[in-house]
């Protein structure tokens, strides 16, 4: 009897350390890992590559410019070119475009260009002395960059008319994109820098160096380019000429930065 009492404890001991074992095991289970998106934020390489050919518009011009009692009127020639319309290759350029159309890119001082898509439109200018560069546009902000297609001036204002204005005749450097706020993939991936030269050609005798995000890129030829590799948020481009020495260009209003924003569309 003793015997069987003992053979039964034994096999009540084994029974309970065996649901204890079941238990512990079912507790120490490895919990199921979910798949979570990457978080590497090493930062992409920035290039710049040229811009893919547009469309030329080789008649394009601005005949004339006035501006008074804050009013300017401009003179567009040329059978080709149409303010307000868009630009033949705009939906291929991936990169930003106004739905609005072809436009002037007006350029006070050292300014943020002001898009406008008549010849005739109101604006305010403070009294005294300003430069102003006005040019011709595509939809996608791209400048026509010909001799007819812009006018630049040394101006003397007086209560928002022109009282005095001359031809600039000193080699100068004027920014015009980037700017303000990009939205979305397309306009985000590839973001267009484009400026202006006015009495120089670059090449042995100047250069322009652009500071992407502190980081410089040399160009030596005039014509708009991609930038690639921007993250998402703020953004900096400086550009200056240079001279012939690899020196700052003593010209007005250089050099000049501008600060942009590039964001995600919520929607994609």
């Amino acid at each position: 009897m003793k015997r069987i009492l003992f053979v039964l404890s034994l096999c009540v001991c084994g029974l309970f350390a065996c649901q204890q074992d079941a238990a512990t095991t079912k507790k120490e289970a490895p919990k199921k890992v979910e798949a979570t998106k990457s978080t590497d934020t090493t930062p992409k390489k920035i290039t710049i590559t040229p811009f893919s050919k547009s469309p030329s518009f080789t008649d394009a011009a601005i005949n004339s410019m006035t501006f008074k009692n804050g009013k300017f009127d401009f003179g567009i020639g040329g059978s080709s070119y149409k303010l307000g319309a868009q630009t033949d290759d705009a939906a291929t350029k991936m990169c930003a475009n106004s739905g609005k159309g072809q436009h002037i890119h007006l350029i006070v001082d050292n300014g943020p260009y002001a898009a406008k898509y008549n010849s005739e439109f109101d604006y305010k200018l403070d009294d005294g002395e300003h430069y102003l560069l006005a040019f011709l546009s595509r939809s996608y902000h791209e400048s026509i960059k010909t001799k007819a297609a812009y006018t630049a001036k040394k101006i003397d204002i007086k209560n928002n008319s022109i009282l005095q204005e001359k031809n600039v005749t000193t080699p100068m450097l004027f920014y015009s994109r980037p700017k303000g706020t990009y939205v979305g993939k397309t306009a985000t991936d590839r973001v267009m820098l484009d400026f202006y030269m006015v009495n120089a050609e670059l090449g042995r005798n100047y250069k322009v160096k652009a500071e992407i995000n502190g980081t410089a890129h040399m160009i030596d030829t005039w014509q708009p380019y991609f930038i690639d590799g921007l993250p998402l948020g703020e953004n900096e481009v400086k550009l200056t000429l240079l001279d012939e020495k690899g020196g700052v260009a003593n010209v007005p209003l250089n050099p000049v930065s501008r600060k942009f924003t590039l964001k995600a569309d919520p929607a994609e």
